[in-house]
């Protein structure tokens, strides 16, 4: 039901919610404690009966940190992309990984983009 409800409500939502949480987490880690989750719930007016919540809780929080990670949240949202698109992502990220190491600098994105 949750994830029908936050579907119905659109991209700025989502994309919204996705800034809130980085902005809730301070420490940057990628993931946010139960009363952060449920504050951001809060704000964006994505209230849910507390049994509810625990039974959502229980299916994205990691088990040895007790918190959970916004990739998860938005994967189990979402699903997962598309063959067309995963293959556009990596095509993309080939492009980007100029040294081939796996990994991608935030230097080597400077020089091949521009958020302007």
């Amino acid at each position: 039901i949750f994830r029908e409800t936050l579907c119905k409500r659109g991209v700025r939502v989502i994309t919204g919610l996705g800034r809130h949480f980085r902005h809730t987490d301070k420490d940057r880690n990628g993931f946010l404690s139960q009363a952060d989750f449920k504050e951001a719930l809060k704000v964006f007016h994505l209230e849910i009966p507390e049994g509810d919540f625990e039974s959502l809780w229980l299916i994205l929080a990691d088990d040895k940190s007790s918190k959970v990670d916004y990739g998860e949240f938005t994967r189990a949202i979402f699903g997962e992309m598309n063959e067309y698109r995963k293959a556009f992502v990596r095509k993309a990220y080939m492009k980007l990984d100029i040294n081939k190491t796996g990994t991608v600098p935030m230097v080597d994105i400077r020089k091949c983009y521009c958020a302007k």
